[in-house]
């Protein structure tokens, strides 16, 4: 009425700092939920102890392309000092013991599989190497091992050749050779190949546990039907998305730093060069920014087969086309771009490398942190709006 006494009257900042209290109150309720949810799955929580634990062990120490443990045979015709000499360098651990075997036993041993490489060392080698004439060797490789065998075809080379000139060097008093080359391996030094798979494989863990717990469990909810539940409660579309992402992503940030500490650094000897909190820090950011991702997908499927169905290209082009299984140089240029514009995979992939590996500080990865951001708003806003239209009809 007119001239009625208003009611005393909120002020706008103080309205506005009630609302944010409010709205963090039901993300962290709901991010109960979500917790709880994961804690009474035990096939849930059994699959991220594996994923963290088993399986980043057995991918480091037996999906292993280096020359370890190869075997050889070695036909040796001219049965001289330098034929001698080229056969003990070839010695464990790159090569098992050396079989010396006759040419005719080359193809049923190369048949069977029981020798990767043969070796055939002619009559008269060493007479022609002394004479400065064209002399040559002959090496059988069992190609079917692809990975092992161009290492070890290029180990061997090198090997006769040292050996070949540490001969020639004897014979001749030391021969003096223009260029000295010196190889450096910086933060891998023993070029184990370890180092590198098992640092990846937890990077690839956190993508695909992202993706597929949060995807996961808004199908879940709407097969069950207890989605209807969080209509008719006072929450937003934004904080039940907040709240899954906070309640997987928790639980994905937790396993990973064990697997980093325990499994990689203990177990696997893996040294860490750089800040494990920062490292946690920038998981973090990309985590949410999967998660928006699995969200995505998950309002587009309408069942937890036809997610799985959705989810398994999406997660092998990011991981394929990171830089992490391959460089990112080694890619078509236009791909490259692509990939960093719509993908947040290659920029984590970087980040960690250059935290993990060579100690690089917040100084030098921001970048990689700012551009984890800016595609993990696009992905949030874009599933956010699918979220609201496909859960709550608005």
């Amino acid at each position: 009425m007119p001239g009625a006494p208003s009611g005393p009257r909120v002020p706008q900042k103080q309205a506005n700092e009630e609302g944010f209290i409010t709205h963090a109150i039901n993300v962290f309720r709901l991010s109960i939920k979500e917790l709880r949810s994961i804690r009474a799955d035990p096939i849930t929580l059994l699959l991220v102890v594996y994923t963290f634990t088993v399986a980043v062990y057995t991918v480091a120490t037996g999906a292993s392309t280096e020359a370890k443990d190869l075997t050889i045979g070695i036909v040796d015709e001219d049965r001289s000092d330098l034929s001698h000499r080229v056969i003990d360098a070839l010695r464990p651990p790159l090569f098992k013991r050396t079989v010396l075997i006759s040419a005719g036993e080359i193809d049923a041993n190369m048949n069977d599989g029981r020798l990767i490489f043969v070796l055939e060392i002619p009559a008269s080698f060493q007479e022609k190497v002394l004479a400065g004439r064209d002399a040559s060797l002959q090496l059988n490789v069992d190609a079917t091992a692809m990975a092992q065998a161009g290492n070890g075809a290029v180990y061997v080379q090198n090997t006769i050749t040292q050996e070949i000139a540490n001969f020639q060097a004897g014979r001749e008093g030391g021969l003096v050779t223009p260029v000295n080359v010196v190889i450096r391996a910086k933060f891998n030094p023993n070029l184990y190949s370890s180092w590198f798979s098992s640092v990846m494989q937890v990077v690839n863990n956190i993508t695909m546990l992202a993706v597929i717990l949060t995807g996961a469990a808004l199908i879940r909810e709407r097969e069950q039907g207890t989605v209807e539940h969080l209509l008719v409660m006072p929450v937003v579309p934004a904080e039940i998305m907040l709240s899954k992402i906070n309640a997987n992503g928790l639980v994905i940030l937790i396993a990973a730093w064990f697997s980093l500490a325990l499994v990689v650094n203990r177990v696997l000897n893996v040294p860490v060069a750089g800040s494990l909190m920062l490292f946690l820090a920038g998981s973090t950011l990309y985590t949410i920014t999967v998660a928006a991702l699995g969200i995505l997908l998950a309002t587009i499927a309408a069942t937890m087969g036809q997610f799985a169905l959705l989810a398994a290209p999406v997660l092998l082009v990011m991981q394929m086309l990171s830089g992490g299984a391959t460089p990112m140089e080694s890619m078509p240029v236009w791909l490259q771009h692509v990939m960093r514009i719509i993908s947040p995979t290659p920029h984590f992939v970087a980040f960690s490398q250059a935290v993990l590996y060579r100690g690089a500080d917040l100084v030098i990865v921001w970048p990689l942190l700012l551009a984890m951001a800016a595609i993990g708003g696009v992905y949030f806003a874009f599933a956010l709006s699918r979220f609201r239209r496909v859960i709550f009809g608005t």
